[in-house]
Order: C-alpha cells, then sequence, then structure tokens
C-alpha cells in the first residue's frame, strides 16, 4: 500500500458511523475507506453518491450492479475492488460461478441480454476515451429506460473513480472472496 495505514480511532469521530456499518457488514472496516477517512470531505462525497446509487429503488438491480463494478474493477487491476465486487456479486446473484466468469461474459450463457449490454458499456466506457457509438446506446436503450441509462453512466464512472484510486494506491484485497481451491 502506497498510504500509511490509519485506526478507527484515528478517524473523525463522525465518520465512524460508516466504519461501524463495515465492521458489522464485512468483519472490518474497508482498508480504502481508512485512506478516504484521511480527507473527511472526500470521504463524505464518496459515501453519499455510492448510497445514491446501491438504493433499494434503484432501476438498476442488485446482481447487475455488482457484476459491472467487478468487471470495472478487473479492467483496472484493482485486487481490492475484485475482491469485494465479486463477493458481493455471488451474494446477490446466489452463484459464485457467475461472479467469476464475468471477464469472459461475452463468451458465457449465464449472462441475461441486459446484463451483456451493460457490461459491453461498461467496458467500452472503462477502456476509451468516453465514445460510445449510436449503435451501442440503442441496444442500451432496448433494455434500460432514460433513468436506468443515467445511472448505470452514473455507476460506471464511479467505479472507474474508485478502482482507478484504489490500484494506484495498491490497495490490498481483504479476502471477502474466496475463489475456488483457495
Amino acid at each position: 500500500m502506497h498510504v500509511a495505514e490509519i485506526t478507527t480511532d484515528q478517524v473523525r469521530w463522525y465518520l465512524r458511523p460508516f466504519l461501524w456499518l463495515q465492521r458489522r457488514r464485512y468483519g472490518a472496516p474497508l482498508v480504502p475507506a481508512l485512506a478516504w477517512a484521511r480527507v473527511p470531505a472526500l470521504y463524505l462525497a464518496l459515501a453519499h453518491f455510492y448510497a445514491a446509487l446501491d438504493r433499494r429503488r434503484s432501476p438498476l438491480d442488485p446482481v447487475l450492479r455488482s457484476l459491472v463494478q467487478t468487471r470495472i474493477s478487473q479492467i483496472n487491476h484493482c485486487t481490492f475492488c475484485i475482491d469485494l465486487n465479486a463477493a458481493v456479486a455471488a451474494e446477490r446473484g446466489g452463484s459464485m460461478d457467475k461472479a467469476l466468469a464475468v471477464a469472459d461474459w461475452s463468451k458465457s450463457n449465464l449472462f441475461t441480454a441486459r446484463e451483456q449490454v451493460a457490461l459491453e458499456y461498461a467496458e467500452v466506457v472503462t477502456r476509451t476515451d468516453g465514445r460510445v457509438e449510436v449503435e451501442l446506446i440503442d441496444r442500451l436503450r432496448q433494455r434500460f429506460d432514460e433513468a436506468a441509462l443515467i445511472e448505470l453512466t452514473a455507476l460506471i464512472a464511479f467505479q472507474n473513480l474508485s478502482s482507478k484510486f484504489n490500484a494506484a494506491l495498491d490497495m490490498p484485497s481483504q479476502g471477502f472472496c474466496q475463489r475456488p481451491g483457495s
């Protein structure tokens, strides 16, 4: 890791409830959260943005969100994000096979047409200068209404921010996603 670790008691008091929730959900505070917490205004903005994306009433189902986040994490070589997002995808979808197959989604029959076009869009936005062809937008509009397309784009942007931040600072995996045989 390229930044020094801090402990929960070094975090500002008003951020500690976020870490408590992480400990309750994952068994420990998330390592990137402790880095973001060094700059409380950034941490709060990030936490609120993610909460808006991961809300129950999102037009994007939780499995789709996690699969998209996992694929972006793979492209950006973020070991922490791959670990966490694949574990959440498996938990939400009930299938570790699907979570582990996301890198080869285009060759797999495990993914719905909606998931496939969302994963394709995530790859295009992540790997290019952001230019998305009209043909892809047309296919997205067959599966997503305007609000869902905006949320999908926001999710892709958020995960690129998160995974690039974590990869740049070499945030370690926390062992959430236990692969078969590990």
